[in-house]
C-alpha cells in the first residue's frame, strides 16, 4: 500500500489549503458559526459549483468526480486545520457512502447527481446509546399495504436541521434494520436545532411523526441493514479521524507560533527544554494519529469500490476504530496542550484555541468515543481468534 501522495492528490491538498486559508480564517470561522444553519452558504455553493467536493467520490455515472476516499481524506485534513463550517461531514462522509453502498438503484440515480452539484445537503439519522447503536432502540417502521409508516425520534442528528435529505434507522417488526431515503418535507417529519458545545458543527432532533415511506425509499429493501449502517458509520468515522488530525495539526501550529513569540527571563519561551519536550510529545501524538487515518482511508477506498468484500468490511470496522480512537484522543490533547501553553489567554474568546477544545470535546462524543472503539476493536480481534 502506498502512502505517498501521487501528484494529484498533492493538487488537492494545495488548492484546497489555499481555498480555505481565505474562505475559512478565523473571522470567517466565527461569522459562519453565528448563523443559524451553520455555515455560510455562498462558501458552500463555491465548494460545490467551482471545487466540486462533494462530488469527489461519487462516480462520474452520477455526475460526480469519480475520485476515491483517499483523496477525500486529503480535504478532510485541510477541512479541520480551518475549522470549516459546513455540512461536508454529515453529506459527504455519511449520507453519500450510505446511498453508494446501498442496493437501490433508483435512490441512487435520484440523489447522487443533487448531492454531487451541491444543490443538496444530506445527513444520515440514527440512535446511539453507551453500547453503540446496535443495542439502543431505534424509531419504529410499521408495515402496511403500501410500505411502512416510521414513528420515533433521533436524539443528535448532524446537520439534522438544515439537510434536504435525510437517510434514517429504523426497524420493522423482526427487529430487522431498515434505512430510508426521505426529503426533509415529508409529512410528518421535523427537525429542532439544538444549542451545542461546539458552535463550528450543528446538532438536531429529528422526530417522526407517522412519516409514510414505501420500498422506493428503502436502501436495503431486501435485506437486514445492519451491515450497511456499520459500514456508513465506519466511514463516517474515519472521514471525521482525518479531520480531527487536520485541527490537531493547527493547534500544535498555533501554539508553536504563540510560544515562539512569548518571552519570559528576557527569551523566547519556545526556547525552554520542557516546553521542547511538551511539543515533541505533540508531534509525535499528530504523526500516528495521521498515519492511523490515511491507512484507514485506503481501506475505506477499497471497501466502497467493493462493498460485498466480507474481509474488508472487517478491516474496516478495525481500521476505523483504530483511527477515530487516535485522532480522537490526539485532538484533544493537543487542544487542552495548545490552551495550556498559551497561558492566561488561552480560552479568552479573542483566541484560536477554545474553537479548537470544543470542536475536540464534542467530537470525541460523536460517531464513538475512544473507550467505545476500542472496546469494539478488543471485541473483534478476541472474535477472530481460533
Amino acid at each position: 500500500m502506498d502512502f505517498a501522495f501521487n501528484d494529484e492528490q498533492l493538487m488537492i491538498q494545495e488548492s484546497a489549503a489555499g481555498f480555505l486559508a481565505k474562505a475559512s480564517d478565523s473571522a470567517a470561522v466565527r461569522v459562519a458559526m453565528q448563523r443559524p444553519e451553520g455555515f455560510t452558504p455562498e462558501v458552500w455553493q463555491q465548494i460545490a459549483q467551482e471545487l466540486y467536493w462533494p462530488a469527489l467520490m461519487i462516480p462520474e455515472q452520477y455526475g460526480g468526480v469519480g475520485l476515491g476516499f483517499v483523496e477525500q481524506a486529503v480535504l478532510l485534513e485541510q477541512m479541520g486545520r480551518h475549522l470549516l463550517c459546513s455540512p461536508f461531514l454529515a453529506s459527504a462522509c455519511l449520507a453519500t457512502p450510505a446511498l453508494l453502498l446501498g442496493s437501490n438503484e433508483g435512490l441512487r440515480e435520484r440523489w447522487l447527481p443533487e448531492l454531487a452539484a451541491g444543490n443538496l445537503t444530506a445527513t444520515l439519522a440514527y440512535r446511539q446509546g453507551r453500547e453503540g447503536w446496535h443495542a439502543a432502540p431505534q424509531p419504529k417502521a410499521t408495515r402496511h399495504d403500501q410500505g411502512w409508516q416510521l414513528d420515533g425520534h433521533f436524539d443528535a442528528v448532524l446537520d439534522g436541521a438544515s439537510a434536504g435529505l435525510l437517510i434514517l434507522a429504523s426497524r420493522d417488526e423482526t427487529d430487522a434494520l431498515l434505512l430510508f431515503a426521505v426529503p426533509a418535507d415529508t409529512p410528518g417529519l421535523h427537525s429542532i436545532a439544538l444549542p451545542s458545545l461546539d458552535q463550528t458543527r450543528r446538532l438536531a432532533r429529528v422526530v417522526l411523526d407517522a412519516v409514510q415511506v414505501t420500498e422506493a425509499h428503502c436502501l436495503n429493501p431486501v435485506s437486514d441493514g445492519t451491515a450497511l449502517l456499520d459500514k456508513a458509520l465506519g466511514v463516517g468515522a474515519i472521514a471525521l479521524a482525518c479531520e480531527q488530525v487536520g485541527s490537531a495539526q493547527q493547534s500544535l501550529d498555533l501554539t508553536l507560533a504563540y510560544i515562539s513569540e512569548r518571552q519570559q527571563f528576557g527569551r523566547s519561551i519556545a526556547s525552554f527544554q520542557a516546553i521542547k519536550h511538551r511539543c515533541a510529545d505533540l508531534m509525535l501524538a499528530i504523526e500516528c494519529a495521521r498515519s492511523a487515518s490515511f491507512y484507514a482511508a485506503c481501506v475505506a477506498r477499497e471497501a466502497l469500490a467493493d462493498e460485498g468484500d466480507p474481509l474488508l468490511a472487517g478491516e474496516l470496522a478495525e481500521a476505523a476504530h483504530i483511527a477515530k480512537s487516535e485522532a480522537s484522543e490526539t485532538l484533544m490533547t493537543c487542544a487542552a496542550e495548545s490552551i495550556q501553553l498559551h497561558g492566561g489567554v488561552g480560552f479568552t474568546w479573542e483566541y484560536d484555541p477554545h474553537l479548537f477544545f470544543k470542536r475536540a470535546r464534542a467530537g470525541e462524543q460523536l460517531l464513538g468515543t475512544p473507550a467505545w472503539h476500542r472496546e469494539r476493536l478488543a471485541s473483534l480481534i478476541l472474535e477472530s481468534r481460533p
